[in-house]
C-alpha cells in the first residue's frame, strides 16, 4: 500500500514538473519595443532617457558658445554615473546609451573613457614591444577631452497593499575640464504606477 501511495505520488510530482516545463513560452520581439514587466529600470528607460538628456544638453548655450570661441567641435568624455537608487542598475548600459547618442548626434567629438583609455595604452605598450616598427602607434598622441559628462541616478519607492509607486530620477552635468566650470546640468524623472494581483489559493 505505501509503495503505491509513493508511486502516486511521484506519478503527480512528475506531471507537475512536465506541465511547468509545457507552460513555458519565448516570444521574440523587437529590440525597441517597450515591455515592462517587474517596473524596475530597464533597458528602455536607459535607452529613452540617455537619447532625451543628450538631445537637452546639446540644445545647450555652451555648445555654441564653444563652436563660436574654438572654431570646432567640442571633444566630450562620459565619465562615472552613480547609482544610489534602491535597485542594482547596470549603469555601464546607460553609459554605453550616453556615448551613442553622444556620437550620433553629429554635434561633438566623442573621447574614449578613462576606461577604454587603460585599454588602448595596454595596446600601445605592447606594439611597441612586439609591432612592426612602421605600423607602431605612439604614445603622446591622445585627443584630450574638453568636457566630463558625469551623473548619478536616484530613487524613491512608495509601496502598500499591493500598489506601488516608483520615482527615478537622473541628474547629469557636463564639466569643463580646463577650468572645472560646470556648463550644463540636466535631469530627467521617471514614474511608474504598479499594481501586483493577488493570487489566492
Amino acid at each position: 500500500m505505501k509503495k503505491r501511495v509513493f508511486r502516486v505520488a511521484c506519478v503527480l510530482v512528475g506531471c507537475g514538473v512536465l506541465a511547468s516545463c509545457a507552460g513555458t513560452k519565448v516570444t521574440r520581439t523587437g529590440a525597441e519595443e517597450v515591455i515592462d514587466i517587474s517596473g524596475n529600470w530597464n533597458d528602455t528607460d536607459s535607452r529613452l532617457t540617455a537619447e532625451a538628456m543628450i538631445k537637452e544638453a546639446l540644445e545647450g548655450a555652451w555648445l555654441a558658445k564653444f563652436k563660436q570661441m574654438q572654431n570646432r567641435q567640442p571633444d566630450v568624455t562620459v565619465g562615472k554615473i552613480v547609482n544610489r537608487s534602491e535597485e542594482h542598475i547596470n549603469t555601464q548600459t546607460f553609459v554605453l546609451d550616453l556615448q551613442r547618442a553622444l556620437t550620433n548626434s553629429g554635434e561633438v567629438s566623442f573621447v574614449a573613457s578613462m576606461g577604454e583609455r587603460g585599454e588602448l595604452r595596454e595596446e600601445k605598450a605592447d606594439q611597441a614591444q612586439y609591432g612592426a616598427p612602421e605600423t607602431r602607434k605612439a604614445f603622446g598622441q591622445e585627443i584630450g577631452a574638453d568636457f566630463l559628462l558625469t551623473g548619478t541616478i536616484n530613487s524613491i519607492i512608495d509601496a502598500a497593499s499591493g500598489e506601488e509607486v516608483k520615482y527615478y530620477q537622473v541628474d547629469l552635468k557636463l564639466t569643463d575640464i580646463k577650468n572645472n566650470r560646470q556648463v550644463w546640468f540636466g535631469q530627467k524623472k521617471i514614474k511608474k504606477y504598479i499594481k501586483r494581483s493577488r493570487v489566492g489559493f
